[in-house]
């Protein structure tokens, strides 16, 4: 786990020594343990890494560099069969000096190419500098667990981790893109590849880019829609996913540092904790925190479970109001996201570092396995699975969008009423992806675009910046590309039946591995009570700080926004989804 950085000259012209170390130092977070940058200024091409090291601390210092000095790469994350790749090289008779994953993709590159990455089970950002075809090469995951940007400017590209270290090499702070902020207050975050900056992007999942001297080429290399659907009885079913979710755990185990998970006592956690407890012999390390209010406090729940597989278990009372952390949370996001969530994520992963450098979480079996009540609400409407297609994917855009289009009208003042008034979210960011799953049922084509919009843009986003954020890497057995293509071909009736039982079959097959209580326990928003707060205690401040922002002054009315905290403070109306986003967009604003 680390943060990469660097940059690309078409016109060879050579970005400055000061740039490259500030964008490392803004990166320090993301590898405290190490730094390494391999500039080629004749060429114009830079790329760096600062480290968290995980595997092979003596010897996996980045970036790797190829025996001729002709191809030098760097990552972002980990290729959790890294062993298994190894000992084939090895057998092939090709040298490796160290343990480390990042030599293995460095000696498959040499020998692959880029077909190299279809071999990688892992969670990745990779950039390589390759003299031999003049080319930097950019690859992202499958899923989009681990995050890269990329500013153009002119014939010149830079890519990071983390947009701050995009802003440290820019002459200037770019504008605020305002089709951007439209798809935010639909999202409630910004979808890949829009980011809230003019002229940087974020590369989709499972896609590359290749800069030449003649330009830029791009490609997808992954594709979940590929997946055929097909019939299942449960006992093969059951038999398949515990197999990949057991293998996928096991290999995510592979750390030369101590390790441990997130525990909720939900059923994901418990699922990946018990299997955990499977393949070591010492107990599991388990972290959780608990709120004093019992609406929001999983901390009994989370003991049970602890107990239950023999962890060594700590969690902690946190202060319930950590409206005062939210800054904090932004810096580390650099974009607005309305998500309350984050907040407690931050809050458990200070205390998980305490004691390890690696925890392992659930992060991903809601959107494959239909965990979220969303699901139940919208396929309960009786006309569902009767609407024609068109209707039924505007429908569940409809049903699952933060601002409706008439809403944001509403909202914005005049001119930027006008200025996005041909600028669609749903025809921007949805309809494509709707369009590669026209061939699952509905209720796969609702989980594919949460896969690939929800997922991504936010909840992945998560544990890796809140992790990130105090140098901890977070690993998702879920998001196993073995388990994901495994999901998407199976029918949606074995996620959610008839009856609206979510993760119906998902909950069948692990109650023998962690009991009834805790597949069948219902299910719990890991969250805060923001709406309550901007009700009562938190009402000035939040009037405080969106008076505050300027951006919020030149995008929104302010009789509109009036009328929504007016609303939301006497209880005549329930704003805090909307409210939360707004008051996220003026403390990025404050910052940027």
């Amino acid at each position: 786990m680390c943060g990469i950085f660097g940059y690309w000259d078409r016109e060879r012209r050579a970005l400055s020594a000061d740039a490259l170390a500030a964008m490392a130092r803004s990166l320090v977070h993301r590898g405290p343990d190490d730094e390494g940058i391999h500039h080629d200024a004749a060429r114009g091409v830079a790329v760096g890494n600062r480290r968290l090291s995980i595997i092979d601390l003596a010897h996996g210092h980045q970036p790797f560099v190829s025996d001729d000095g002709r191809i030098a790469i760097v990552q972002n994350g980990e290729i959790f069969n890294y062993v298994e790749l190894a000992a084939e090289l090895r057998a092939q008779g090709v040298r490796l000096d160290t343990q480390s994953d990042t030599e293995v993709l460095l000696r498959l590159y040499e020998r692959e190419g880029l077909a190299f990455v279809h071999r990688l089970n892992g969670m990745f950002a990779i950039a390589i500098a390759d003299a031999r075809e003049d080319a930097l090469l950019l690859v992202r995951d499958r899923i989009g667990v681990k995050p890269l940007y990329v500013a153009q400017q002119g014939a010149r590209t830079l890519f990071a981790s983390e947009i701050k270290a995009l802003l440290q090499a820019l002459p200037a702070r770019p504008e605020v893109d305002l089709e951007a902020i439209h798809h935010y207050l639909t999202f409630n975050y910004i979808p890949a590849p829009w980011t809230a900056w003019q002229g940087i992007q974020h590369l989709m999942p499972g896609c590359w880019m290749k800069f030449t001297r003649s330009g830029v080429e791009q490609g997808r290399w992954w594709d979940l829609a590929a997946q055929q659907q097909r019939e299942h009885d449960f006992g093969a079913w059951s038999e398949e996913f515990l197999a990949i979710l057991d293998d996928a755990t096991r290999i995510r185990l592979r750390a030369d540092v101590p390790w441990g998970a997130f525990l909720s006592g939900g059923v994901d956690s418990s699922t990946i904790v018990a299997l955990m407890a499977r393949h070591v012999q010492q107990p599991v390390r388990t972290f959780c925190i608990g709120f004093a209010d019992p609406r929001f406090d999983e901390s009994a729940c989370a003991a049970q479970a602890a107990q239950r597989f023999g962890c060594e278990h700590t969690s902690e009372v946190a202060e319930l109001n950590m409206l005062d952390r939210w800054p904090q949370v932004l810096y580390h996001l650099d974009q607005p996201h309305g998500d309350a969530s984050f907040l407690p994520t931050l809050r458990v992963s200070e205390l998980a570092a305490r004691h390890v450098k690696v925890v392992l979480t659930g992060d991903g079996g809601d959107e494959l396995f239909a965990g979220y009540e969303k699901y139940a609400e919208y396929f309960a409407r009786p006309d569902a699975f009767t609407l024609p297609d068109a209707a039924f994917q505007r429908s569940y855009f409809d049903a699952i969008s933060l601002f409706t289009p008439e809403a944001k009208s509403a909202l914005y003042r005049p001119e930027v009423a006008r200025r996005l008034q041909d600028v669609d979210s749903f025809d921007a960011a949805a309809r494509p992806w709707f369009e590669q799953a026209a061939h699952f049922d509905r209720v796969n084509q609702a989980l594919y675009l949460d896969m690939q919009l929800l997922l991504s843009g936010n909840n992945l986003v998560k544990p890796d910046r809140m992790g990130m954020a105090v140098s901890i890497e977070a690993r998702t057995p879920f998001l196993d590309w073995r388990m994901m293509e495994f999901a998407f071909r199976a029918p949606g009736a074995t996620k959610l039946s008839a009856d609206g039982d979510k993760k119906h079959w998902y909950k069948r097959a692990v109650t023998p591995l962690i009991g009834e209580d805790l597949a069948y326990r219902r299910k719990q928003m890991f969250t805060v009570p923001v709406g309550e707060w901007f009700r009562k205690e938190s009402h000035p401040w939040l009037r405080q700080v969106l008076g505050a922002s300027a951006l919020v002054q030149e995008l929104f009315a302010p009789a509109e926004v009036e009328r929504m905290l007016a609303q939301h403070r006497d209880a005549s109306a329930n704003y805090t989804r909307e409210l939360r986003a707004l008051a996220a967009l003026a403390l990025w604003d404050a910052q940027r």
